[in-house]
């Protein structure tokens, strides 16, 4: 085994063991309480217990043996899961020990054991400006190790983004009723637009994000680095836009020029996150070099609140 393919399994390996640790101790039964199955299925009838509901009386069986029963049900729980992931160029990006990469690794693995703790099957669709890979809904742990192999390792063909043209795709591909995961930067124009390459902005995104979300459960993971959102002063530096390589320098000395740049991510993500809450769509936000068990915790919490 060669060195290189032996760091690739030992960086599944890691994540594996600290995504699985996180779903055991913080994560346990939250993610069966959020994520309904798609029904009820009978199961019995059984004799009436006091405090049984009258509206679940088997009036048939309560006929033919002449003693009270009730309808029981189960839920019809086997759900499948569909985790889209953006690798696009702004994915690589990271100013800390782990890149946008690495995080949307450990949040989709995070997502897939807890899955597969409840019986669920998961898929995975990398993408750029469309989908470049589909690995299909299964179980098991080894398949879930190939997804996170995928996410971390895959070298897509593309730069760049097309959220509104993946999710048309997912859509098509997804005969009933699932699950969707989609983990990616976001990343806007100074309007506070989504990008893509028909140049129709959010209004396009956001509207495959509604429609989406009307056919399936939605959940956007949203996910930065620290130096996205505020930046040091360091003197004069060059920024590359990754996916469209236009270049732009910017005097971090200067106190109003870190403030304008705060106030656009800042305004960047609170358009985006305005949109989504208009749509009904719900979100979690993760930061590279962070924990974020916690915030998933308490999008779980929320989500069970119904908040």
């Amino acid at each position: 085994m060669d060195d290189r393919v032996s760091q690739m399994l030992k960086k599944v390996r890691k994540i594996e063991i600290r995504t699985r640790r996180d779903v055991t101790e913080a994560l346990s039964g939250a993610y069966h309480s959020v994520f309904k199955g798609r029904g009820m299925d009978f199961e019995e009838s059984r004799e009436y217990q006091p405090g049984d509901e009258i509206r679940s009386i088997d009036w048939n069986v309560t006929a033919r043996t002449g003693k009270a029963h009730v309808k029981t049900y189960r839920e019809e729980r086997e759900l499948t899961v569909m985790i889209a992931v953006d690798l696009s160029a702004s994915e690589s990006f990271g100013s800390s020990s782990a890149s946008k990469r690495e995080l949307a690794a450990e949040a989709a693995s995070t997502i897939a054991f807890s899955a597969a703790g409840n019986g669920d099957k998961v898929g995975l669709a990398i993408f750029t400006d469309g989908i470049e890979l589909l690995i299909p809904p299964r179980k098991g742990r080894e398949h879930i190790l190939r997804l996170i192999r995928e996410v971390l390792f895959f070298e897509p063909k593309r730069r760049n983004t097309d959220i509104a043209k993946t999710l048309d795709d997912i859509n098509r591909l997804l005969k009933r009723r699932a699950i969707v995961i989609l983990i990616s930067d976001f990343l806007q124009g100074p309007d506070g637009r989504l990008p893509d390459p028909d140049g129709k902005g959010e209004d396009k995104v956001m509207r495959a994000l509604d429609l989406t979300n009307r056919r399936h459960d939605l959940v956007c993971f949203s996910i930065s680095d620290q130096r996205e959102r505020s930046i040091p002063s360091v003197g004069i530096i060059t920024l590359e836009d990754s996916e469209t390589g236009e270049i732009v320098e910017l005097d971090t000395s200067s106190r109003s020029a870190r403030k304008a740049y705060e106030e656009l991510n800042l305004k960047r993500r609170e358009a985006f996150a305005k949109g989504l809450a208009r749509i009904g769509v719900d979100s979690v936000e993760l930061t590279a070099g962070e924990p974020f068990a916690v915030e998933l915790k308490k999008f779980f919490d929320r989500r069970k609140r119904g908040v």
